[in-house]
């Protein structure tokens, strides 16, 4: 009984302390600052493991159709370039400015130096890269594109997202180019 009382009083007292940090206002959330190591990796978890459970029973069409290039490059180069960037470019005021960072697409999924190991597989790269581009991530600057575009296009985009590591400078301006 006593162990009870108790139980009871610290599940009162850690909740009441929890409720009152987070009426404090103490905890930062500008984007130039940082998280702490353990919000951080908790944060990444939660969000590659959502999205990794999200995107599992999608089927993924053919994206071999160079003019799915053409059309998912003029829109990523119109709506995901800001953040994402294109090929030479190391930074731009979008992808400074957010936290976490966005992935730099032209490098391959591997070298984007988040710890996730499904990027070494296309296959759930394209799975999760539409679910990202339909549905967007929460709070992370991440727009969905859902809303304003048919699968269609968002499949163009992944096509074009895998092809873009590819890529000079020269060919992503000719391809991305709308017409």
């Amino acid at each position: 009984m006593i162990y009870i009382k108790f139980l009871s009083i610290g599940i009162f007292i850690t909740t009441l302390a929890a409720v009152s940090f987070i009426y404090s206002g103490l905890y930062p959330v500008g984007a130039d600052e940082k998280h702490n190591a353990f919000t951080f990796w908790l944060l990444e978890n939660l969000r590659n493991n959502s999205i990794a459970r999200a995107a599992k029973n999608i089927d993924v069409p053919s994206l071999d159709d160079p003019e799915l290039l053409l059309s998912g490059g003029a829109d990523y180069n119109d709506m995901c370039s800001g953040c994402h960037l294109k090929p030479g470019q190391k930074e731009s005021d979008m992808s400074l400015g957010l936290y976490p960072a966005p992935p730099n697409l032209t490098l391959r999924p591997q070298e984007h130096g988040h710890e996730d190991k499904s990027h070494n597989d296309p296959l759930i790269n394209a799975k999760q890269n539409f679910w990202v581009i339909k549905h967007g991530i929460m709070a992370s600057g991440m727009a969905a594109f859902g809303p304003t575009h048919d699968d269609d296009r968002i499949w163009a985009m992944v096509a074009f997202i895998q092809k873009l590591p590819e890529l000079t400078p020269e060919q992503y301006q000719i391809i991305t180019a709308r017409q």
